[in-house]
Parts: C-alpha cells; structure tokens; sequence
C-alpha cells in the first residue's frame, strides 16, 4: 500500500539556521532510503518560516523505517521540538 504525506512545518526564526545546515542532508537520506518514492522540503514562498512537505513511500515498512532512521538522525535530534502539521 502506497503511503503518502502531506505537511507543514513550522520553523521559527530562532531554529531557521539549524534547520537550513541539516535539511539538505535529511532530504537526501531519505531520498536514497529503499522505498522512499518521493521526499520534498522546500519552504514557502510567502512565509520563511513554514516549509512545505510531501512524501511518498512504497509501503508502511519503509515509511516506518525512515520514521526510525530520521528521529535518530541529527535532524530528528535538533528538530524534535519544532511544529509538524
């Protein structure tokens, strides 16, 4: 079953900085995950502080499996507390 998300995360300005040094290697780790179809964080245009997110995974197993690898990550760590919609 195709697993697909579509999200918003809210970064305020004091995070902006962090998350710009992690993002580009979160997006292509996930991106080389087996499984991951599509990954895609790119922020909106009209607000600095809200990133658009899309993701397509082949089935729960490898969605599941980018949850664990991404919370572990460096990412997941500085990005924890950050608002996921």
């Amino acid at each position: 079953m195709l697993i697909r998300r579509a999200g918003i995360l809210m970064v305020p300005e004091a995070d902006r900085a962090i998350v710009a040094a992690l993002l580009p290697r979160h997006v292509a780790a996930t991106q080389a995950e087996p499984g991951c179809l599509l990954f895609q964080v790119v922020p909106d245009r009209c607000d600095p502080g809200r990133y658009l997110v899309a993701e397509h995974f082949t089935d729960k197993a490898a969605y599941d499996a980018h949850q664990i690898r991404a919370r572990a990550s460096d990412w997941g760590q500085a990005t924890a507390h950050l608002t996921r919609d």
